[in-house]
């Protein structure tokens, strides 16, 4: 069996399904699969520098894959660009880009040649010079504009400047000196600061590609009312994006918050109790939970509870009635402490397990060794079990009841020390030293019975 790479409009490569990462504003063709849907049209998307897209018409049926250079109608002359969507879903984005197809549509002439990619790149080449020298034209001319691109047709005979103006601007001399200049046809395009950001393109604080070099293509005023309804910070470091402008996102999910809002209480609606009147904090809408200050202003004495809670002492407000507190007498169930799912996947959950085996089994034999303590001797180098605190007392009482018992025996006393009087009825017991010297009188002493010597 042989296998084939499928290379179509239908293979899931990079001239198919897949997206081409190098361009901005992809779309993805989840029609590729379709049966039929590749003849449907013999529109075909083409895109050019950055976000310029156009739509034109396959009238000569060239078999075009996504990713193909095509050279297409152009006034005057031609310009090169990439396909970017065929099929189907052609007529689905130029319905949403409101393109008229009742008007003469520009055609496909023919796939790039050698002779017009060299047309091609010379052209490109030139625009960055070509942008910096024009910039120094228009502050010399005095004009408040700022040129941010230049983009230079496929065969080099026009070129298109991109310039940004808070105000009108009367560039009449300054299109009649950049034709002088350069010996091209001048276009002049005036662009906002959403679509410069578009063409530069950028990542988001997000993370990712920014929405207006991705996707976006219509741009809508953002408010500050919408970052108010959603309670973020007023911080306009945190509020605009990379064009200086309110980020555009912050409209995305408007639609939710204030339809979440009308199922809250309102935030001029003030909760009086029998301590304090609470005025509104701010909302949590995910939790549905409401914080109310005793002061209008600052953050005093902050108080959160539900918003059924709210609309409970709201009802009891109206009826004249004031309750205790703010909090529900009744106690909030306690919180379940989260479980880690994976811990029974954990490579150290049989650790503490071992551990406790080897505290029975120290145990056990402890026990085995006081019985055939007291019959066999303990070996040399054998540990001894620790005493336990009720047997040390019990010594501790015998040592004391065998001392009682003992007789006490007297201290000798000191040389220079005087011999203390007997008391009557008790005779003075002698000494060790005084029997001693009480032998040696008698011995020295002369017999009653014996004579004196002559």
């Amino acid at each position: 069996m042989e296998f084939k790479l499928d290379n179509g409009s239908c293979g899931m490569s990079a001239k198919g399904c897949g997206k081409i990462q190098n361009n901005k504003l992809n779309t993805y063709d989840w029609l590729c699969g379709v049966p039929g849907a590749i003849d449907a049209t013999d529109f075909v998307e083409v895109q050019f520098k950055n976000t310029r897209k156009g739509y034109y018409l396959n009238n000569a049926h060239i078999p075009l894959e996504k990713g193909d250079l095509v050279a297409v109608e152009a006034a005057p002359g031609h310009d090169i660009g990439t396909v970017t969507l065929t099929g189907k879903l052609v007529l689905l984005q130029m319905k949403k880009n409101r393109v008229r197809i009742d008007q003469a549509p520009k055609k496909i002439y023919r796939k790039a040649r050698q002779n017009d990619l060299d047309k091609y790149h010379e052209a490109k080449a030139k625009e960055h010079e070509t942008m910096i020298r024009s910039r120094q034209i228009a502050a010399n001319l005095g004009l408040n504009m700022k040129i941010g691109d230049v983009e230079y047709q496929g065969d080099g005979n026009k070129a298109i400047f991109y310039y940004i103006a808070d105000e009108r601007v009367d560039f009449r001399q300054l299109i009649k000196v950049l034709a002088e200049t350069f010996r091209v046809r001048i276009e002049m395009k005036q662009i906002g600061a959403r679509q410069e950001a578009g063409r530069i393109g950028g990542i988001g604080p997000c993370g990712r590609e920014l929405c207006c070099s991705s996707w976006m293509t219509n741009f809508v005023s953002v408010a500050t009312g919408a970052a108010r309804y959603q309670d973020i910070s007023m911080n306009p470091q945190k509020l605009a994006g990379q064009c200086a402008k309110l980020k555009c996102c912050i409209n995305f999910e408007i639609d939710t918050y204030v339809e979440a809002q009308k199922h809250l209480p309102s935030h001029e609606i003030t909760l009086e109790t029998q301590d304090n009147t609470y005025y509104h904090f701010k909302t949590d809408i995910f939790k549905r939970e409401i914080t109310y200050s005793t002061d209008k202003s600052i953050a005093a004495n902050l108080v959160t509870i539900s918003a059924e809670r709210a609309f409970e002492v709201i009802a009891l407000n109206k009826q004249g009635t004031k309750p205790l507190s703010l909090e529900a007498d009744t106690e909030k169930p306690a919180k379940q402490k989260s479980k880690d799912i994976l811990e029974q996947d954990n490579l150290n959950r049989f650790d503490n397990v071992s551990k406790k085996k080897k505290k029975r089994r120290s145990g056990s034999s402890n026990k085995e060794t006081k019985g055939t303590d007291k019959q066999q001797p303990q070996a040399a180098g054998q540990k001894q079990n620790p005493p336990k605190a009720g047997d040390s007392e019990k010594k501790n009482d015998n040592k004391k009841q065998n001392a009682a018992n003992k007789p006490k025996q007297k201290q000798p006393k000191a040389p220079n020390e005087k011999p203390s009087q007997p008391q009557a009825g008790n005779k003075p017991q002698p000494t060790g030293n005084a029997n001693k010297n009480n032998k040696n009188k008698n011995n020295n002493k002369p017999a009653p019975d014996a004579k004196p010597a002559n």
